[in-house]
């Protein structure tokens, strides 16, 4: 494996830097990966590099940052004059190229070597915790607690908070309140409560950086005009967010400051910088400067932001109403509907009754009829079974019936006729509506009922004439 001064020796070699503070910080920044570090180097310093404290620049007005690549776009040149030799030339690099390639080639296999051993711990890591041997095992279900996602930007973002508080923050209680985010979160919240976001890139390494952050950033009057008017961002350039975003703002001194805030197509407007060591004064005029050339972006955003909350929350009441209205009138049809339904259903139970009303007055009418068509049979059968009215003579009974109605009936039966011929003889008239009846004399009262049906009109004592009438029982 090549050892860590064969790979800062390569990379000064392949890069031309001749600061090995410098290149050590890169290489840290990137996990000591040289192709990494050679690729972003490369490709982010293709004609100068941002980090060399031997190069100086001219301050930039307005410039257009897209984060998504991490590349500046300069609306006015900035010019980055070397002040030392020229690195190494074409010649040079191909000479050095066969020990990039093999220091690359060892890299990818101990990278290869390592994941391999990572992953084999992990397997048997999880094996040992299924069974119950794990190192968590007996310590009472602390292995069972939840933990919190932090990304990595933001996990960043708190290291250096913590780190600067340690370092600055202990003998002083005024200091920019750096959130615990990563650069995007806080640029969100920049743009969310219409402020600019200061930018405070950290190099732990440089000479100026203790002075600058005791004297100046932790001064009372600068920290606090920057707590009240800015969103305040740092991060560590040995950290990856830090050194990308060096890389995107361009930084050849330290330290470093710089004003940005969010632009559309998720772009950065990189407002002011600042380089090298300033005192609070210097720093507020030049914040204060900013600030006064931005307010009426901010009040644009600020009113814009109002207007579209105002149209909103308009829209939310419209909404609102139009769905109470909705609402309403949907009520109003369900109470229609259920409504006619009720009356739907009362008018289907009416007519029902008035079918199962006629149906039986129907059904009464025919079994009326047919009640009455049986007793005209009875009447015609009993009729036809008393026979022809017998001429007078002295067999022959006179017979007078007398119904409740005050009508009278007469007629001749032969003597042998039993009383149940008198009882079809009524029948047979038709006279009376009811079959419960019995044929009754007065003088002496005698009841002919179903007990004497059998005897004979001269066997009753009926016989030679009688006089009946019916007794309704």
């Amino acid at each position: 494996m090549v050892d860590v001064a064969d790979k800062l020796a390569c990379f000064r070699a392949i890069t031309g830097l001749e600061d090995s503070d410098l290149c050590t910080e890169i290489l840290q920044a990137h996990n000591w990966d040289l192709e990494l570090a050679i690729s972003s180097f490369t490709s982010n310093h293709s004609d100068n590099h941002p980090f060399s404290s031997s190069y100086t620049a001219t301050d930039t007005t307005a410039t257009a940052v897209d984060p998504s690549n991490a590349t500046i776009h300069r609306s006015d040149s900035t010019s980055i004059v070397p002040a030392g030799a020229p690195p190494p030339g074409l010649a040079w690099k191909i000479v050095t190229l066969p020990i990039s390639v093999i220091s690359g080639s060892l890299g990818l296999i101990s990278g290869a070597v390592g994941f391999g051993l990572w992953a084999a711990g992990g397997v048997l890591s999880y094996s040992l915790g299924f069974i119950g041997l794990g190192s968590n095992s007996g310590r009472g279900g602390d292995s069972s607690a939840q933990l919190v996602t932090v990304s990595a930007a933001s996990r960043e973002a708190m290291e250096f908070v913590a780190q600067f508080e340690r370092d600055y923050g202990s003998g002083s209680s005024t200091r920019p309140n750096f959130v615990s985010e990563g650069f995007m979160d806080a640029l969100t919240r920049s743009r969310n409560t219409f402020k600019l976001l200061f930018v405070y890139l950290h190099s732990p390494d440089h000479l100026d950086t203790p002075a600058f952050c005791e004297g100046t950033l932790c001064s009372e009057v600068l920290s606090a005009f920057v707590n009240e008017n800015f969103v305040a961002w740092g991060g560590s350039i040995r950290g990856s967010e830090g050194f990308k975003m060096s890389n995107s703002l361009k930084a050849s001194r330290f330290p470093f400051c710089a004003v940005v805030m969010s632009s559309t197509n998720q772009r950065i407007v990189l407002l002011q910088h600042v380089e090298g060591p300033k005192s609070p004064e210097e720093m507020l005029v030049i914040l204060q400067r900013v600030l006064e050339q931005s307010a009426p972006v901010l009040v644009t955003a600020r009113l814009e932001a109002e207007e579209r909350t105002t149209n909103m929350r308009l829209r939310e009441e419209q909404d609102a109403a139009y769905r109470a209205a909705l609402e309403a009138d949907q009520a109003r049809e369900r109470q229609q509907r259920e409504e006619q339904e009720r009356l739907e259903r009362e008018a289907a139970e009416a007519e029902r009754k008035r079918r199962e009303e006629e149906e039986a007055r129907d059904r009464a009418a025919s079994e009326a009829a047919e009640k009455e068509a049986a007793l005209a049979r009875m009447r015609q059968e009993k009729a036809l079974s008393l026979g022809a009215e017998p001429e007078k003579g002295p067999d022959v009974t006179q017979v007078l019936v007398r119904f409740p109605t005050g009508e009278r009936k007469e007629r001749r039966f032969h003597c042998a006729a039993t009383i149940q011929s008198l009882y079809d003889y009524v029948d047979s008239l038709g006279s009376l509506n009811v079959e419960n009846y019995s044929l009754v004399s007065n003088f002496p009262r005698v009841v002919y009922g179903t007990d004497k049906v059998s005897l004979s009109l001269k066997e009753a004592g009926l016989h030679p004439q009688a006089s009946l009438f019916v007794e309704l029982n």
